[in-house]
């Protein structure tokens, strides 16, 4: 179930855990309200994932507590684990605020490894508002990013887009991209498929249309058009988790 992530060394799943839920349940677009999950459920749920060959965990500053969590609970060594996390998106008091000044960036992502209790990220993406042109060609984040791959303090560096337009724009710099492709919206399909010959890596997100569509239908659906992909899936229940597990393996 295994897939390297275009031209970079990352090895991971055909499934990926996106972590939201782990610290973020209000103004959320799920079809049901949740619970954020206790300490014990989320070392229950990050077990399974390594039982399972899950390795890379997406997260973000915008995600409320989740970053700070996965920090405090993670289990294994951290060798063991693929961190994916953003900057430019941060959400206080409900509300969220958008920034992609050189220092916010460069303050963002020394929080976010802090909180992360790592000293480099495998994967930094920004966050896009949805003027992903005008983040990139206008804001100082894509230096930024590329000063911090120099440093080694991220490892590589991308942009999770909002527009067709704007992830063709991030292929010029970007090691991975996360780009929402489902059943119901196959409009990045071409541009993916143009990132993926490329050798770019892929992150497909919002693949159950945030809960909206089943696995078996729009899980099934992205991974068979797109083979050299891990499809983010958030979740906090381990028998969803396995669910998609054992619909992957059946797109090796």
């Amino acid at each position: 179930m295994a897939v390297v992530l275009g031209n970079t060394a990352l090895k991971t799943s055909r499934i990926s855990l996106g972590t939201v839920k782990f610290g973020r349940n209000s103004n959320v677009k799920y079809p049901e309200t949740f619970e954020l999950p206790d300490d014990a459920a989320i070392v229950d749920l990050l077990h399974c994932c390594m039982e399972n060959g899950i390795n890379l965990l997406d997260t973000a500053p915008a995600y409320g507590s989740s970053e700070e969590r996965i920090g405090k609970l993670l289990p294994g060594s951290r060798e063991d684990w693929i961190l994916c996390s953003k900057v430019g998106e941060n959400y206080d008091n409900h509300l969220s605020t958008y920034d992609y000044s050189a220092d916010s960036v460069r303050s963002s992502i020394e929080r976010s490894l802090r909180r992360l209790n790592t000293d480099y990220l495998d994967i930094l993406l920004i966050h896009s508002d949805g003027h992903d042109q005008q983040i990139i060609e206008q804001s100082d984040v894509v230096a930024v990013l590329q000063s911090l791959k120099a440093e080694g303090v991220v490892r590589n560096i991308g942009m999770s887009t909002k527009t067709i337009d704007g992830t063709r724009a991030a292929l010029s710099f970007s090691d991975v991209l996360m780009v929402t492709l489902n059943i119901e919206d196959q409009s990045h399909l071409e541009v993916v498929l143009e990132a993926q010959s490329k050798g770019c890596g892929l992150l497909l997100k919002k693949v159950l249309a945030s809960g909206h569509k089943s696995p078996e239908e729009s899980l099934s659906f992205v991974l068979d058009k797109v083979e050299q992909a891990s499809a983010v899936v958030g979740t906090i229940n381990p028998d969803h988790l396995l669910a998609n597990v054992a619909l992957a393996k059946g797109f090796l």
